[in-house]
This record gives C-alpha cells, structure tokens and sequence, in this order.
C-alpha cells in the first residue's frame, strides 16, 4: 500500500483495507536481529530480548517499516507463561513481556512516522504454537499428544493479554496442526481483536499431514478471522495453498514463506540454498494473497522488493 501524505497507525482496520488493497507484511524477526549481532541460541529464541534487549526489537520493526511492510508482526511467538518460568520469570512479569511485544511494534510504528515514513502501518501480534514453547522443531509436525480442549486452555491466557494490549490483529501464525488450529479459533473467540490462522504447510498438507482444503475449513465461519492462509514453509508451496484457502473459505488470503532453506532443529541451523524470490509475489496475489511478505531469512532488503513489486504493478 501507498499514499502521497502520512496517514495515522491503522487509520483505517486491516479488514477494512484488505477489501480494496494488497499489504505488505515485514519479514522474519529473528534473522533481522542476528544480522546485528544478537545471539538468539536459547529456548526463548527472540522473546528473551523482550526482557534483556526490547530496544533491539524496536529497530527490527523499524527496519522493515522503513523497507516497506506496512504491518509489524511481534516478537511474541516463542513468549509463553510456561517458556518465560523455565527462566524463573514470575507469571506477572510474562504478561508484561507479552504486553510489551505489542507496545515495542507501536513504538517503531511511532518512529517511522517521525521519520517520515508514510504508508499505512499495523502491528499485527505473533502467537505461535505449542511446539514452539517446546523449543524441540515440534512446531514443524504437530501432533503433541494433547487434546484441542488442552490446546485451547494453553493458548487463550496468552491471548487474553496480548489482546488487552490492542495489537491490531492477533496473528495465529506457523500452525501445523488442524486440532491446534480448532484450539485457537476457540481461544480467539470474545476477544475482540480480529485475527488471521495462517498454517505451516509441505505440500498440500499441514505439517501433520492434513488436507490443506479440510484445515482451511475450519476458519471459514470464524467471524474473527479476517484472513487464512500460510507461513513459515517453502516458497514453491505459497500459490496452491492461496488458491485452496480462497476456494474454501472466501477470506483474504495471507502468505508469508521462508526463505527456501531448511531448519535443522537438532543442529539449530539452516540448511540448503534461498528459493525466495520478490517476483513470485504477483504470481501469489493472482492466487488470491492479499497480505505478502516473508518469514524465516526473509530481511528487509527482500521486504523492500516485495513493496516495489506490489506497488509498480
């Protein structure tokens, strides 16, 4: 999205701009802070900056708003209740992180406006999967043994307090399972915080190997639900799945892959070589994606071509 003057953070909803307008989302936040130097080797992944670094994560954001994005998406997805007390951090100051993610993409928002940065912006709030409290690659198979009703009861303090810090939208992002995904259509509901359900996919599959048109199904009468679609998985896998998502549930799509490389859990280490090129990107909105950007190895030089792209055509 672009405008000739500045316009006030989310002066209109995203739902409402999603009826008329393609929007960029940033790119990944953890390889945007490796790239300056922060270590992010430990179980809380970009989260512990939250409570050691937050001013890191401020630039992060800025750095793709000024590249472009026109929505900041939270250092939260690693950020859990249970992730922060295995580092002996008390349940009220993991709320607070948790509110703070919300509050550090605000103040990036603030920023590049006072640095002139003009296209509309919206600060969208990560809440990633079970598997990615486990720190173990389980977010990339799902099938954790739990019940969506245990599932649900997981997510939805997370969701009380990232909501109550008034993020734009709550991103259910990287989920690879259909049973979480009814988890958190239901932890979603009464929040009033509209969200997107975006799955991790191979293929034409979730991650736990459901058909790709019965999980999008899910979201398909979830009034809270403002888009579906993919994140997190191989870039050559982005088109079907837009394709399907439109086809079943009628909603904006939003589409967000990895670079192409491949996450060694064990090793903690990428592997392989980038598929990720700007240019797929017309070919992703003709599928029906109308929020596009970029996950894992995706920077802003990548986001700041995917904006030109969008833009000139």
């Amino acid at each position: 999205m672009t405008s000739d003057t500045p316009a006030p953070l989310a002066e209109m909803s995203l739902a409402a701009a999603l009826a008329t307008e393609t929007v960029v989302l940033d790119g990944g936040m953890s390889n945007q802070l490796e790239s300056v130097g922060h270590d992010l080797s430990d179980e809380l992944w970009s989260a512990r900056l939250l409570a050691e670094r937050p001013e890191a994560i401020t630039e992060a954001h800025l750095a793709y708003f000024e590249a472009g994005a026109n929505v900041a998406i939270t250092s939260s997805y690693q950020a859990t209740f249970e992730g922060f007390a295995k580092r002996g951090i008390e349940r009220e100051e993991a709320a607070r992180l948790l509110a703070l993610s919300v509050g550090l993409a605000r103040d990036a928002a603030r920023q590049a406006r006072d640095k002139g940065v003009a296209h509309p912006l919206w600060v969208a709030a990560s809440v990633g999967p079970y598997g990615a409290m486990l720190a173990d690659g389980s977010e990339y198979r799902g099938r954790y043994g739990l019940s969506v009703d245990e599932l649900e009861r997981f997510h939805r303090p997370r969701l009380e307090v990232l909501a109550a810090a008034a993020p734009d939208v709550l991103a259910l992002e990287t989920v690879p399972d259909a049973d979480e995904a009814e988890a958190l259509l239901r932890a979603v509901r009464g929040l009033g915080v509209p969200a997107w359900l975006s799955y991790s996919v191979e293929g034409d599959r979730t991650r736990a190997g459901q058909p790709l048109d019965e999980a999008f199904a899910l979201a398909a009468d979830a009034d809270e639900v403002i888009a579906v679609g993919v994140n997190c998985c191989a870039p050559e896998d982005v088109a079907a799945a837009a394709a399907t998502a439109v086809r079943v549930t009628g909603k904006p799509v939003v589409v967000y892959p990895n670079s192409g490389e491949a996450w060694d859990a064990e090793a903690r280490a990428w592997n392989g070589r980038s598929t990720f090129s700007p240019d797929e990107v017309l070919g992703w909105r003709e599928s029906g994606a109308r929020l596009i950007g970029g996950c894992c190895r995706v920077g802003p030089e990548a986001v700041a071509s995917i904006a030109r792209t969008l833009g000139a055509a």
